[in-house]
Parts: structure tokens; sequence; C-alpha cells
């Protein structure tokens, strides 16, 4: 058994193809057709946070400027190495030339200070005994021994005197005799070794002597002079005049001598603001030193100052200062121009970028080199064809 729609089934079937489905695909179409034009129109650049600052001059240079202090950020540190245990500034504090920054733990170098003076004094002392010698005491006993040897001397002498007058040899034996020759000998090299003595003991002491003295005193006074120096230097202190730009020290921290990636505290002289202009090498041709200059503060063009030149640095370096323009290069070098203008005129940081415009002459117009200038007619170097 087979079923059948309808009759008025199929009609609206019918009229379903024929009429609605070609209306459905052609609407589709429409909508494409829509949204590829919809999506194709350009998008309108974003407008930029700020607006670039504009060159007042109509052929100039271009360069990205830092603020540093008039005599350079200065990142001070420590010869010796140890623990902080004051602080005597902060951010902003402004300083005198020899004023103390902080200061390290010196309890070890005040004990072998002590150690020291102590050796010190020690020698000084046997340098006083030496040139006090000799002592007026010690002459008496030494007079005392010089005639005592003498009287044994006188004594033997007469004993042996006795001994030869006798004239019958027989009362005395030829060796008894010259036992007492031999007596006589041995008390008068007693005589004259007391009387030596005296005399070096009257002398004083020796030169040599009061020299070695005086050159252990010389050695200790240097060793004492050392450590009082590295107790000084366990104190830093300033060496400008200046305000405090930076502060990386505290109580209690170890601070490490040499050069570091951050500086212990940095320091400069704000008086007057430097600014450290990077002109591209393929540009610094063109730049003269006594053109006029302008800077801008970034993110505002409308804060600039006029800025007066100060140096040039002799030694081109490679570019670090980076302003994220398109068209930068990163791969070259800049020479380093020094411009200065008053702290006052602007309110500014150190470490703070500026664009830079300086008056330069275009490019149009540089001098040609040597052998390659032309004559107007024949466009042949000078000189050429003779």
């Amino acid at each position: 058994m087979t079923f059948k729609f309808p009759a008025f089934f199929n009609g609206e079937t019918t009229m379903f193809r024929k009429y609605i489905l070609p209306a459905i695909a052609v609407l589709g179409v429409i909508f494409a057709v829509y949204s590829v034009r919809a999506n194709n129109k350009p998008v309108p650049p974003a407008q930029p946070v700020v607006q670039p600052s504009q060159a007042p001059f109509k052929s100039y240079i271009a360069g990205a400027g830092i603020i540093e202090a008039s005599t350079e950020n200065i990142a001070v540190g420590t010869n010796l190495s140890g623990i902080v245990t004051e602080v005597f500034v902060k951010v902003g504090s402004k300083v005198k030339k020899g004023e103390p920054l902080f200061r390290l733990d010196d309890r070890e170098l005040k004990a072998n200070l002590a150690v020291r003076q102590t050796a010190l004094q020690t020698a000084k002392e046997k340098l006083a005994r030496l040139l006090s010698m000799p002592r007026p005491e010690d002459i008496p006993p030494a007079e005392a021994k010089v005639r005592e040897a003498e009287s044994a001397l006188a004594d033997v002498k007469h004993q042996l005197a006795l001994a030869e007058s006798i004239t019958d040899k027989r009362a005395i034996s030829a060796d008894d005799l010259n036992r007492r020759r031999y007596a006589v000998q041995v008390a008068e090299a007693r005589v004259a070794e007391v009387k030596s003595n005296l005399a070096l003991l009257k002398a004083g002491s020796w030169k040599p002597d009061i020299e070695i003295a005086k050159a252990d005193i010389a050695a200790a006074g240097a060793q004492v002079k050392a450590t009082e120096t590295d107790i000084e230097r366990l104190t830093v202190r300033s060496p400008i005049s200046g305000e405090i730009l930076q502060l990386n020290v505290r109580p209690g921290e170890y601070a490490q001598a040499g050069v570091l990636a951050k500086p212990l505290i940095l320091l400069g002289n704000l008086d007057r603001l430097h600014v450290r202009v990077d002109v591209d090498e393929n540009e610094a041709w063109r730049f003269k030193k006594d053109a006029p200059a302008i800077a801008f503060v970034r993110g505002n063009r409308e804060l600039k100052t006029p800025i007066k030149f100060e140096r040039v640095e002799p030694y081109v370096v490679p570019k670090k200062s980076l302003t994220g323009d398109s068209t930068e290069r990163v791969d070259t070098r800049v020479m380093q121009a020094i411009y200065s203008f008053d702290r006052s005129q602007l309110q500014v940081f150190v470490g703070q970028q500026m664009d830079v415009f300086i008056e330069a002459p275009p490019v149009t117009a540089s001098v040609a080199t040597p052998g390659n200038d032309k004559d107007a007619k024949g466009g042949k170097p000078e000189g050429a064809g003779k």
C-alpha cells in the first residue's frame, strides 16, 4: 500500500522550489557582497596620544637628548666592602662636598688600630731607652769594677815581684813562678775588659741600633696611619656639592666595593641641567657648534627651551638611546653633543628624554670634496683632458 500526499501539498512544494529558494539565494549573495565591501574599507590610522614636536628650523638635525646633571651623574661607591651601619642622606637631599653619605661597620678596624698603636708606643719606648743610655746610676758600678780589676792586677804583680826577688832558686819552683806570671797577664786582660766596658757604657747607644729603632717607629706609625685611613674610608663622603638622585643602600645591607650595575648612590649637581644629544654619525658633518638649538619636552611639544652648547664628546659611540621611530637605525654610531639650560626654565627630571632640533645647512649645500669638482660646461673634473 503506498502513501500519497494530498494535492494541495504538491502545489505548495512546487511553489517553494520555484520562488522561495531562488529568493533566499539572491538575498545570501547580496549579504555576502555587502559584507565583503564593508570589510574592505580602509581602517583610519590611530591618532597619536600626543602630537610630536615640530622642528622650528627649515633645515635641521634632530636627535634624542637625555637630561643629566651638569657634573654628569656620579655613581658613588665604596673602596671597602662591609655592612652599612648608618645612612646620613635621603633621595633629594642636598649635600656639600665632603659631607658624609653613609658609613660601614668599623669595629674590626678599630680593634686593629688599638693593636698597632700599642706596637708604635713600644717602638717609641725602645728608642727612648736607647737615647737615654747610659743611665747615671750605671756608671759607678762600672767604675768600681775597673778599680777592682786594677787592685787585683796590682796584687798579682806584687806577688810576681816577690817571687822574682828570691835569689835562691830552690826556694820557689819554676812552675809556681810561671803561674804568677800568668796570673798577671789574666789580671791585665781583666783590667782592659772592664775599662772597655766602661768606655762603651759612657759612649751611649750604638748609632745603628738607634737607626733601627727609628725605622721600627716609622713602620709602626705607617701601619697606624694605614688603619686610620681605612677607618676614614669606611665613611663614604660626597665628592661634590649636589643633590641625591638615587639611593640604593640602607642600614644592615652589604655594600659591595667596585663598579656596580646599580650604584649605591647616584649624585649630581642640578643647579644647571645638561642635555646629552645623540647626533647620527651620518649627519655629524652638518653639525655646527654655534648653531641655535631648541629642546622639547617629550610628551608636550608646548614645553620647550633654547639650549646652550657646552661641548662635543670627541669619541663617537654606539647608539644606546632609542626613540622608537620606524625609520630609526639601531646599528649606527652617534656623536654626543652636550647642551645646557637653566633648571628653572622647565619642570623636568634627570634621566628624562627630550626632542632636540639643531639648525644645520641643507644637504644640497654640502661642500664638494677636492678631486670631485666638475666644470660647469663639460662636466669633467677640473684639469681633465689636458
